[in-house]
């Protein structure tokens, strides 16, 4: 029996729910931490990036506008896709960052869990964050939380797996749709990522994928008009202060990067990052000494 060649993987990006070949054709070489070649990775381009946001704000209006619950049980199924890939993600991921086989299972395991946290939130979070607010005079002031809209994410340098679904899901489990940038040095987990949320149930264009050099797609994401806030987690001290002022041309909300512990149990702050409030008032009645009428 002769022996047989492997078929080589082809990387692409995800945007729009399609996995486009950088409209640049370039490429560069992924490597791993003994720097021996792992696949060539799509180098992609700032026409890339505005197509994405093209994506992100198409899909926005179905994906705000679905059920809390609806969007848990999205998040969950992507959950369920990547354990049934459980292997091949530990693979990536232990070439990725250097780790032992057990280590890498480690990183995917508590991903796993990671995307299940969120998905459990997605109908808690407006109990926590919104309610009726007590105000002087005869209305009903109810505050609720609303997604700000297009989120362009540059995701952790160095937590290629776990990292970067600590800073995605958290802005789409609100209901934003995403931009993300996956880590330079090591992209291959995130861009497998994208062929999990194929079949998951996320609708297309709610999550964006791009790999390349973070600093030439982070630009011109920052300065982009119809881009609502962005999460500069994987930039350094100097390009989060270049993009921060970019970004303040329209006001974009922005998470600055700091350190964090990503196998540390989450907050709810990357959720409340990227929520508006809406407050309404509506008149309850003549209140008198018999009580409220309506």
């Amino acid at each position: 029996m002769s022996d047989r060649l492997s078929v080589f993987k082809t990387y692409k990006l995800y945007v729009g729910g399609k996995f486009p070949r950088s409209e640049s054709g370039r490429v560069y070489e992924v490597t791993d931490s003994k720097n021996n070649w792992l696949a060539n990775a799509p180098l992609s381009s700032r026409k890339d990036a505005r197509d994405a946001v093209v994506a992100a704000r198409k899909a926005f209006g179905g994906w705000s506008g679905a059920t809390a619950y609806n969007r848990g049980q999205v998040l969950y199924r992507v959950a369920e896709m990547l354990e049934g890939r459980r292997e091949q993600f530990a693979r990536e991921v232990a070439d990725a960052e250097g780790l032992s086989k057990s280590k890498a299972a480690a990183v995917v395991d508590a991903t796993i869990d990671r995307w299940v946290w969120y998905a459990g939130w997605t109908d808690k979070i407006a109990q926590v964050t919104g309610g009726a607010n007590p105000v002087a005079g005869p209305y009903f002031n109810l505050s609720s939380p609303e997604p700000t809209g297009v989120v362009a994410v540059v995701a952790p340098q160095e937590s290629s797996f776990l990292g970067l679904v600590s800073v995605v899901a958290p802005v789409i489990a609100t209901g934003n749709t995403a931009v993300v940038i996956a880590s330079e040095k090591a992209p291959l987990p995130a861009l497998s990522l994208g062929e999990v949320l194929a079949t998951s149930d996320v609708p297309g264009g709610v999550v964006n994928v791009l790999s390349g050099r973070t600093a030439e797609l982070a630009a011109p994401l920052a300065a982009h008009q119809d881009v609502n806030a962005i999460d500069l987690a994987g930039a350094d001290e100097a390009l989060a202060k270049e993009l921060e002022i970019a970004a303040a041309d329209n006001l974009k909300r922005v998470l600055r990067p700091r350190p964090v512990d990503y196998f540390e149990t989450p907050g709810i702050d990357r959720m409340t990052a990227f929520l508006e409030t809406k407050t309404v008032w509506h008149p309850t009645g003549s209140l008198g000494a018999g009580g409220s009428s309506y």
